[in-house]
């Protein structure tokens, strides 16, 4: 027990290393990519407004723009491991502020979203498992394919037409407020964010499934007599779930990356849309806080499937390291 403490504590060390390493080397590639873009931010905040070569100069000293890229780099860096990320140059509101009172709604909308993605998934794939080469096999199959081939802003308009103007069962914009009207708010863009990624676990449930049925002990334990409930779930799925797990994990990515164009669609005011507003208007220092911010959340994730493994599956290593 011991040793096996010693090794998952040194894998998360290794991994939190690799991930400050990882975030150091994308910081800069985003504030290089960035800094390159088309487009000047001070153009921006002066709009249509005359400018003197003072004033110019003056906004370009606020915002480090008068400085070598390293030296704005730096500063920028500086200030990310502080958690600040400087001030909007659109708003004039902290970076961090903007973030944090956005942060709800978007975790709300994927954490909807993958509820429904692995509470639909993971059955239907079980369901296409035990019934392979037949007609409920075939159609769940088809329907996951028709479900990720529509992208989720395409699927979205569907479900407002459908659900929202023709039959009036959920509304169509707004996050609501409390938990069950919030609930009722995000059904719909939950439902068209995990449209787009539950084939995915569908299809990886079913294959693991299938996999997994076939082997011997599962035979035996027919044989056995042993009921086909605990089979399936006791047996079957746990073996099957290292697949599962990281199926769900990439799901995860997806439902925060693609959660930008949901949010959009249904006029929901998270991370997404803050992110396209900053992109709108040129602001780069909510746009670097925002993607940095995104990042870290992929990260993470990964990391939280990594560590599952050995939770779920005794006979997983962390670190690679056989015992």
């Amino acid at each position: 027990m011991a040793g096996v403490t010693q090794q998952r504590t040194w894998f998360l060390l290794r991994r939190l290393v690799a991930l400050v390493l990882t975030l150091i080397v994308l910081s800069f590639v985003v504030f290089s990519l960035i800094y390159l873009a088309p487009g000047n931010p001070v153009n921006a905040l002066l709009g249509t407004h005359k400018s003197s070569p003072q004033a110019v100069a003056a906004l370009e000293h606020k915002w480090h723009l008068d400085e070598p890229f390293l030296t704005q780099y730096w500063i920028w860096l500086k200030g990310v491991l502080h958690l600040d990320f400087g001030e909007s140059i659109r708003t004039g509101e902290r970076v961090i502020d903007s973030i944090t009172s956005r942060l709800g709604l978007s975790l709300w909308l994927a954490g909807y979203a993958f509820v429904l993605s692995v509470g639909f998934g993971i059955p239907l794939g079980i369901l296409a498992a035990l019934r392979r080469r037949g007609p409920v096999d075939r159609s769940v199959v088809a329907a996951s394919v028709l479900g990720v081939s529509a992208p989720a802003f395409v699927s979205g308009v569907v479900l407002i037409y459908i659900f929202g103007v023709e039959l009036s069962w959920f509304p169509v914009y707004g996050s609501g407020s409390g938990i069950v009207d919030r609930i009722w708010h995000l059904t719909l863009p939950a439902l068209a964010l995990a449209l787009s990624v539950m084939a995915l676990i569908v299809k990886i449930t079913r294959a693991a499934m299938i996999a997994v049925l076939d082997q011997d002990y599962i035979a035996f334990a027919y044989a056995r007599g042993v009921g086909r409930r605990r089979i399936v779930f006791r047996h079957a799925l746990r073996n099957a779930s290292i697949p599962i797990i990281t199926a769900a994990g990439t799901v995860m990515v997806a439902l925060i990356t693609g959660a930008v164009i949901v949010e959009v669609t249904f006029a929901l005011p998270g991370l997404g849309t803050l992110l396209i507003e900053a992109v709108d208007a040129k602001d780069l220092p909510t746009l670097q806080g925002v993607i940095m911010f995104l990042a870290v959340a992929v990260i993470l994730v990964n990391l939280l499937v990594d560590v599952t493994y050995s939770v779920i599956d005794p006979r997983v290593r962390l670190g690679g390291r056989k015992g």
